[in-house]
């Protein structure tokens, strides 16, 4: 998200600095009152798309063809059977198997806007913070339908699941699969809400090094499993930090998550610093970021592993 940010100049006189501190401070209040009221106006018409969407009969809400622009939508899509109506999609979206077939029409960074117009398709499912807002907009000025998919949340998944399902009538399967998804999540919850923390660097990138904090989608994850992140409050989700700040946390674990549980070859080599506890009791645990960093039900057996790491950490002290 932009954040616009207001540099105070240096002023000739007191007076001068309050006057337009206080300008500003109305101007940003209307600002902010605008950019409320479009996404009042904006979900408004979402809700009023979706039910027109599910209006729909079961059969021909089946039927509909559909962009799905984010690989955790399209995983979602096949786990309540409407993978079939998937007829494009953005790169990564590799799970299951079948996906890989799926034509590609753009990535995180950028949509083919004439290229998905020419596939007409009846829906467009785009996620609210992975697409390019700009291009969603584009498609909508032209007709087509575009609803968000829009996880925050550990929990957000079975809502998601639900909600696909009213899009395709496909509401039995997403409702069965929501409540395992919510049963299975509450019994991890129950499990590790009281145990004692374990001190946890999540390494989500190298260069820069970066890694995860506030409502960060890795964060929640480490939260549940009783993770004490030693950088869970700074200010942004994703920070970037310095490798002196990690070693004077000294984790006793460290995460490194890598693509499709394939080695990183850009991640760091910790065994060059032994003397963190972490290194010197081998508790370096290597996850598949195709399962922890998207919102679908395969989190859950990551968070599992997780889980149970944190507690060998904790018992091995």
């Amino acid at each position: 998200m932009n954040r616009a940010v207001v540099k105070r100049s240096r002023f000739e006189s007191a007076s001068k600095a309050l006057s337009v501190g206080l300008m500003l401070l109305v101007l940003a209040g209307v600002l902010v009152k605008s950019a409320q009221a479009d996404e009042a106006l904006d979900a408004k018409a979402q809700q009023q798309l979706v039910e027109q969407i599910t209006a729909l009969p079961a059969e021909q809400r089946q039927q509909l063809k559909i962009v799905a622009l984010a690989p955790h939508i399209v995983e979602l899509l096949y786990s309540i059977g409407a993978g079939n109506q998937i007829i494009a999609t953005t790169e990564y979206s590799d799970f299951p198997e079948a996906a890989n077939q799926i034509p590609r029409v753009g990535s995180y960074a950028g949509l083919q806007v004439e290229k998905i117009l020419q596939m007409q398709p009846d829906l467009v499912i785009g996620w609210k913070t992975g697409n390019p807002e700009a291009d969603l907009q584009r498609l909508a000025k032209f007709g087509v339908k575009v609803v968000y998919s829009d996880v925050e949340k550990l929990v957000d998944v079975a809502r998601e699941l639900r909600f696909f399902g009213q899009l395709t009538g496909r509401e039995q399967q997403a409702g069965l699969r929501a409540g395992a998804y919510e049963t299975r999540l509450g019994r991890l919850q129950l499990q590790y809400q009281l145990k004692s923390t374990v001190r946890v660097f999540y390494e989500l990138w190298s260069r820069p090094l970066t890694t995860v904090a506030g409502n960060a989608w890795p964060q929640q994850q480490l939260h549940l499993c009783g993770g004490a992140n030693p950088f869970a409050k700074l200010d942004r989700d994703y920070p970037q930090i310095s490798l002196e700040q990690v070693i004077l946390s000294d984790p006793e674990l460290i995460i490194q998550p890598n693509h499709n549980g394939r080695d990183n070859t850009d991640a760091i080599n910790w065994q060059h610093w032994p003397q963190l506890r972490a290194v010197a009791n081998h508790h370096i645990l290597k996850q598949n970021a195709d399962q922890t960093h998207r919102m679908t039900e395969r989190v859950l057996p990551a968070i599992q592993q997780l889980c149970e790491t944190i507690d060998q950490v904790r018992q091995q002290r």
